[in-house]
């Protein structure tokens, strides 16, 4: 199908299942979650496809020197996505909570959530979808990239053409692609997971899928469970003394100074550093300093539940998201752009991504029942005692510190072409410092 029309399918599924995700209905409670989860899991499948498309188009239209800046700019701009949320949660909330005022739960555990408050959520998720849709029209003008209609479609002069569109400029045919097209010299037909893609590929792509399912685990447990996390360190007060709309007023503001504060100059100090140091030294750093913050908080926690020290201790949590992002966070999502072939790019960034997503479930249920106390008379209602807040940072320490391991399985890709991390032109003799040559030449 291409890269251009599954991505404008892509945002289309994910316009559409925002939008019926706030319009949920059902019988009964039961019912509406079960309608959420069913459009919620389809909002998913086009989020799935979006990911590895995004990071495969602007790799393949920016040139080896900026590369990386691109790609990861491309993620990075989720940071002011998550920013903006923040603010629609914060201002919805605001705005429900002071027109429909209700008790704190420990007061009137039925009245603390107003029935006015079941539009709140639905109107969180359905303003979501606005900005994306915003899009659509520029992704349908967007020419396929050159390089897959080059080299997976086979249509030289196509790319040509497409990218005198992109560069305003006349370009014409190179003999050396016309080569590539119809002397088969250099044996790229192999498929995913044979032989040849084992031999060339296969370490790279256990460290893609590994790095990231090892970075998800702790990135989500931190994230999804901030509230707890707060909550045990005394910075939010118990959810008990709150009504629903006051607790996500709370929670919203809390989140949005962390996402202010660590995860988004973590994104942008990535942009502006990635083509410098490399991804690979990137990747160390986020891993090693997530580890020590981890451990950092998990050894002295009782040190830090003392309420002169909260302070302390959103700055020592804030820096794990400082550095997951300018570390792990981007630099999974950039490097399986650029290290394999073009007709298994945007394949093996989704086997990359998923395999990510499967380590933000195990991080999601893990931590939810690892954090419970070890006094089965303090664990929330339903769960059985757990390991504790503290020792589940170490666990989570533990994870960073085997993801920084398995970075050694993932090859820098800092100033090289996509043909030569992929190793495209194999068996050809391929001027590096000449991207040109490897199909379109200018005119």
């Amino acid at each position: 199908m291409g890269r251009k029309n599954v991505y404008g399918t892509t945002l289309l599924l994910m316009f559409v299942c925002s939008i019926a995700s706030g319009l949920s209905i059902g019988k009964s409670p039961t019912a509406v979650i079960g309608t959420l989860c069913f459009f919620r899991f389809w909002l998913g499948f086009g989020i799935g496809g979006d990911y590895p498309l995004s990071a495969t188009i602007m790799a393949e239209y920016a040139n080896k020197k900026t590369r990386g800046a691109f790609v990861a700019a491309v993620f990075a701009m989720q940071g002011f996505g998550i920013l903006a949320g923040g603010l629609v949660a914060m201002a919805v909330s605001a705005l429900f909570r002071h027109v429909y005022h209700a008790p704190a739960y420990s007061v009137d555990a039925l009245g603390s959530t107003p029935p006015e408050a079941d539009y709140v959520w639905r109107i969180i998720l359905m303003v979501g979808s606005l900005p994306a849709v915003l899009t659509y029209y520029y992704r349908c003008k967007m020419p396929e990239t050159p390089r897959y209609t080059a080299l997976v479609a086979k249509n030289g002069e196509k790319a040509c053409r497409d990218m005198s569109k992109v560069l305003d400029i006349e370009m014409v045919k190179s003999e050396k692609l016309e080569e590539n097209q119809t002397d088969g010299k250099a044996d790229n037909t192999f498929g995913l997971f044979s032989k040849q893609f084992m031999r060339r590929h296969g370490l790279h792509l256990l460290g893609t899928t590994t790095t990231w399912f090892l970075l998800d685990i702790a990135y989500y447990s931190q994230n999804l469970f901030q509230k707890d996390i707060f909550t045990s360190v005394g910075w939010l007060p118990p959810a008990k003394s709150m009504s629903a709309l006051d607790e996500l007023f709370t929670i919203s503001k809390s989140q949005f100074l962390i996402a202010l504060c660590g995860t988004v100059p973590g994104y942008w100090v990535t942009v502006a550093l990635i083509d410098i140091i490399g991804r690979f030294t990137i990747q160390l750093i986020g891993f090693l300093f997530m580890t020590v913050f981890m451990f950092g908080l998990a050894i002295p926690y009782h040190h830090w539940t003392l309420k002169s020290n909260r302070i302390g201790f959103m700055v020592m949590y804030a820096l794990t998201f400082f550095f997951a992002n300018f570390g792990p966070n981007t630099t999974t999502f950039v490097v399986p752009a650029e290290i394999f072939p073009a007709r298994l790019r945007a394949t093996c960034h989704g086997l990359s991504a998923a395999a990510g997503k499967a380590g933000a479930i195990v991080g999601a249920f893990g931590f939810l029942y690892a954090a419970q106390s070890q006094d089965k008379d303090k664990t929330d209602a339903g769960y059985p005692p757990g390991i504790g807040m503290r020792y589940s940072l170490m666990v989570l320490g533990g994870i960073s510190l085997v993801g920084f391991f398995c970075t050694f399985m993932v090859p820098e890709s800092k100033g090289k072409s996509l043909e030569e991390m992929s190793r495209e032109n194999e068996g050809e003799e391929v001027d590096d410092d000449d991207e040109e040559s490897r199909g379109i030449e200018m005119v």
